[in-house]
């Protein structure tokens, strides 16, 4: 089988430079093919605004495999299945991926090296994804970092990652030996036109990844380290979703901003934020867990008061809580929160409102198209407090006092927010703190126009203080 063909199975690595799967699958002929397998996945399929996201960044990877002569063949179902009955159909020895770190596709991935295997043939399995595999970093005691700073220290102990690959110029394809689907045949698309602005504010796939790194490093790199707390200005990277599904690769974005990045600034900030991903990978990795369960076990026995009717409000933007209420509203709209805002929020649903992180977790991975499991995972459990490297409990956002110092002119609420676009910046986090003049002069009837407070300031900390201390109690 020395001249047989090989499958280029793409996963969440939709690009062509710097992929050491397709590298390496292309040094032949080669059939590169998209499976669509929600069921390997269960709950942790993708997510309807992730949904939309894929359905564009496909379109675009097909039509460049396909002008470098090897289209892409699109298929839905069991991979395991599908993955072996198409290598064998093709004469395929072997099926060329990029590692992924979920544990569900961990699964899905022995299982397809097995029935491989068994007739003869291979899976390859490639690094791509992350700037470290989490297998090789330990400790000084040989256990897995369960601490950001530590870990940082120890990736940047390596040294600068290999270089990135470049994008093949031609490849030699195969015709498949079946038609496959059409891309809207896969149902990527939502059905409802609640993504319709999506398009106004992203530009999936490799060529949009790349020009959206070059104007970050161009216009807000360099003041990265307090543009990235402001939500009303253009101050972050957004190159999350482009990370997630692959179109971009960390070793890239580490090689494109390394050369202008010193201990300090924003660049340096913002590498320090690569690591960070970095970090909930090898969480996710080492702890399978993460998604599911608190990695600090006292906190399964947190005493959590679920109630939909405050969970809805949260989701819709209606807390009473102008700069959550933005954020929210800013996820249904662009599939995206601004990352401070998102601290702001999960920390009133899990904190003063006593809402599940996990319910929180769930409405995140259906509307961001970033939507990632490690990072999602690993960031709702810091926020909550029971993740192994997390903020303390008792350390709680006041939503007010972080809307007045990182929104202090009110441009992020009054874009998300309009119906309190009128109210003077003294009253704009805090309308039912307003005086019934000030009230009038904006048109705002609180309980109307906008809602009361879904708990109440001077509450919420207690009640969050509180359930902790009954927590510990029962221990």
């Amino acid at each position: 089988m020395t001249d047989a063909p090989t499958l280029l199975w793409l996963r969440q690595d939709l690009r062509l430079a710097d992929n050491p799967a397709l590298h390496a699958a292309g040094a032949g002929r080669v059939l590169p093919v998209f499976v669509l397998d929600d069921a390997a996945a269960g709950r942790w399929a993708t997510g309807a605004a992730a949904r939309w996201w894929l359905h564009h960044s496909l379109a675009r990877l097909g039509a460049a495999l396909a002008e470098r002569g090897a289209p892409l063949l699109l298929l839905r179902g069991d991979a395991r299945r599908v993955i072996p009955a198409l290598a064998a159909r093709t004469g395929a020895a072997a099926v060329h991926a990029g590692r992924h770190h979920a544990p569900w596709a961990r699964a899905r991935d022995a299982a397809v090296a097995g029935a491989l295997q068994a007739e003869g043939r291979r899976l390859e399995l490639h690094e791509g994804a992350l700037l470290v595999e989490p297998e090789r970093l330990r400790n000084g005691q040989g256990r897995p970092y369960a601490i950001y700073a530590p870990f940082a220290r120890a990736v940047m102990a390596l040294g600068e990652p290999a270089p990135p690959l470049p994008a093949p110029r031609r490849l030699n394809g195969i015709k498949p030996p079946e038609a496959g689907l059409k891309l809207d045949e896969l149902g990527l698309l939502p059905r409802r036109a609640w993504a319709a602005a999506f398009p106004d504010f992203w530009t999936p796939g490799e060529a949009g990844a790349q020009a959206r790194l070059r104007g970050f490093l161009e216009d807000a790199a360099g003041d990265y380290d307090r543009g990235r707390d402001i939500p009303g200005e253009d101050g972050t990277s957004r190159l999350s979703p482009h990370l997630h599904w692959g179109e971009l690769s960390p070793r890239q974005v580490w090689h494109a901003a390394a050369p202008h990045s010193g201990p300090q600034g924003g660049r340096g900030t913002f590498l320090r934020e690569i690591l960070w991903r970095e970090f909930s990978h090898h969480l996710l990795w080492h702890r399978p867990e993460l998604p599911e369960q608190p990695l600090r076990r006292t906190y399964a026995s947190f005493p959590y008061q679920p109630d939909r009717a405050l969970l809805r409000a949260w989701q819709r933007g209606r807390t009473g809580y102008p700069i959550v209420d933005a954020g929210m509203r800013q996820l249904w709209r662009h599939g995206w929160m601004h990352n401070r805002v998102r601290m702001i929020a999960a920390s009133l649903l899990v904190k003063q409102l006593l809402q599940p992180w996990w319910d929180g977790a769930a409405w995140f991975w259906d509307t961001l198209v970033d939507a990632d499991l490690a990072n999602n995972s690993a960031n709702w459990q810091w926020v909550a407090g029971c993740g192994t490297d997390a903020t303390p409990y008792f350390r709680i956002f006041n939503p007010v006092l972080q809307g007045r110092k990182f929104d202090s002119g009110g441009a992020y609420v009054r874009a998300f927010v309009p119906e309190l676009a009128r109210l003077p910046d003294r009253w704009l986090h805090e309308p039912w703190s307003a005086p019934a003049p000030v009230l009038r002069e904006a048109g705002v009837v609180l309980g109307r126009d906008y809602p009361a407070p879904a708990v109440a300031p001077e509450s919420g900390r207690a009640r969050a203080l509180a359930a902790l201390r009954g927590m510990k109690a029962a221990e």
